[in-house]
């Protein structure tokens, strides 16, 4: 695996008090753009091409990163209307090889996750998806999830309502032909992974899994988490 998307086009609106005119990778984090710290990490990782899907005030995102960031190439995709996590990655997936599996990328999570573990779980597992999971106790805030002992996600819950619960860590590894699902749904349609592309993903009988890393995990989707990632990410 050497590609990777990250869904860059969302608005950011929660975030907005506290980054008003800018998008939400490029939110300064001890002086640099949150997005500088995803792309270095995983570019350690062993990627070395990522396919940006960039919407609101896109033009900051590529005059700044251009269509080459250290030994990486970066394409983009641009939501002309908002597309959702969803759209934005059926949009996103045209630019990457049919033939081998990606990386999936939330533009605005970093998460520490071991590439080299995370494909190895995937491809000894015949894994369509596999989700990075994380454990919280923050009720409501992200996708909940129920694995088996063996990794395989029994159901995709939309709140996380007990303590300590496997969450979505928003980085999945994702086989080529999962991307198929692109012939399920309109291309100019506004989808949402969470509630659209994951559930027709299991409808369809594509072989969701999960596996739990305990690394760095932040999320800067809202403005006690973005203050809070200066120290995580103060590497």
């Amino acid at each position: 695996m050497t590609s990777a998307i990250i869904l860059a086009g969302g608005l950011g609106t929660r975030l907005r008090s506290a980054v008003p005119d800018l998008p939400k990778p490029m939110a300064p984090i001890n002086g640099r753009p949150f997005l500088e710290y995803q792309l270095d990490y995983w570019i350690k990782q062993g990627i070395s091409h990522f396919v940006l899907s960039v919407g609101y005030r896109h033009e900051l995102i590529i005059d700044h990163f251009g269509y080459k960031y250290k030994d990486a190439e970066l394409d983009y995709v641009i939501e002309e209307t908002p597309l959702g996590t969803g759209g934005g990655l059926l949009l996103a997936a045209k630019k990457i090889s049919k033939d081998n599996p990606f990386l999936l990328l939330n533009g605005d999570t970093y998460f520490a996750v071991d590439l080299k573990t995370l494909t190895e779980f995937s491809l000894a597992n015949n894994a369509d998806w596999c989700f990075s999971l994380f454990r919280t106790n923050e009720n409501g805030r992200y996708m909940g999830m129920d694995i088996s002992p063996q990794g395989q996600i029994t159901s995709l819950k939309s709140r996380t309502d007990r303590p300590d619960c496997l969450a979505n860590g928003g980085v999945y590894w994702v086989n080529s032909h999962a991307s198929l699902l692109s012939e399920r749904f309109s291309p100019v349609d506004k989808l949402s992974l969470e509630d659209d592309i994951f559930p027709a993903a299991m409808a369809f009988g594509q072989h969701l899994l999960g596996i739990e890393f305990s690394d760095t995990f932040i999320d800067i989707g809202v403005p006690n988490d973005y203050h809070r990632a200066s120290t995580l990410l103060g590497l």
